[in-house]
């Protein structure tokens, strides 16, 4: 990417309600990137407590990073970011984080349980908090699986669960620290789409009776259309934010991409952005395997 090629924005405040909460996310004019290449710029948003919001954009429009920026792991180039009304910072405890892509393969012989205890014991590498304590971190590692409703299956190994499974347990594991913010990156990509379906609704579940703020990364909106309050969408630079309706459409997407895009819905409810030619800038609110097909005007 060559830098912002439009730095225009979608400024949209909280859900009407929840204006009088206090922001646990506040983003102005803010800007990111490596070195001295630019991933997206102009952002400006606030994410307010029990507020769920989806993330979504082609692949390399800078999703994760924005994730980065918030844990403190990327540097701001430019603007302002508050997270829980401070600048972001490393090892934020009042953050809860599951990372894309995470490896288990290596460790399928770890039950389920000790994976959840990790969040509140992984720092002490291996030494046992004494009496009251270890009792309240089994309490808190109980509440937090019989929250993502894995009770049934936590003293299994990981080995042995599916890949529903074994996501309901690393939500688990970001949800033991009882934080405020809860970033997710990428947890429905291997999942098949009832389990997708299954996550996205969980996860609004849990947002809403804790009050906890979301930022979930994702490549498809159809699943989670019917649980999101807004949606911010990045590319080519530039940052969209919004209730579904208003960002995903093909006027809102066009002038993103800086290319004609349609964006139709089919029966079922199900929208498709329609109209790039290459797939690598393919927005992917499509169906999984038919999003990564270049589609002509007009075709799903």
């Amino acid at each position: 990417m060559n830098g912002p090629a439009d730095q225009r924005v979608i400024g949209a405040p909280a859900p009407a309600g929840r204006g009088r909460l206090a922001a646990v996310v506040r983003a102005v004019d803010l800007a990111a990137g490596y070195g001295a290449v630019p991933v997206w710029a102009g952002a400006n948003f606030e994410v307010v407590s029990g507020e769920f919001v989806a993330v979504l954009g082609p692949n390399g429009a800078g999703k994760s990073t924005l994730l980065r920026v918030i844990l403190g792991l990327v540097a701001v180039r430019s603007g302002t970011v508050e997270v829980l009304g401070a600048p972001p910072r490393r090892g934020n405890p009042g953050i809860g984080y599951v990372p894309q892509s995470r490896a288990l393969e290596g460790g399928a012989a770890i039950r389920g349980v000790d994976l959840v205890g990790f969040g509140l014991t992984g720092g002490r590498w291996g030494i046992p908090f004494p009496g009251a304590a270890h009792r309240a971190v089994r309490a808190r590692v109980a509440a937090a699986i019989e929250a993502v409703g894995a009770t049934d299956y936590a003293r299994r190994r990981l080995g042995e669960l599916s890949g529903g499974e074994r996501q309901r347990l690393l939500l688990a594991q970001a949800l033991v620290g009882e934080p405020r913010l809860l970033l997710l990156d990428e947890p429905l990509a291997s999942l098949d789409i009832r389990n997708q379906g299954l996550i996205a609704r969980l996860v609004a579940t849990i947002a809403r009776a804790r009050s906890l703020a979301v930022l979930l990364v994702g490549h498809d909106v159809n699943p989670l259309l019917p649980v999101v309050d807004r949606v911010l969408y990045l590319a080519h630079g530039s940052v969209a934010i919004g209730p579904p309706d208003e960002v995903v459409t093909a006027e809102t997407l066009s002038r993103l991409y800086g290319s004609e895009v349609d964006v139709v819905t089919d029966r079922r409810g199900r929208r498709f952005v329609i109209g790039l030619e290459d797939e690598a800038t393919h927005p992917h609110p499509g169906n999984g395997t038919a999003a990564k097909q270049p589609a002509r005007r007009g075709q799903q």
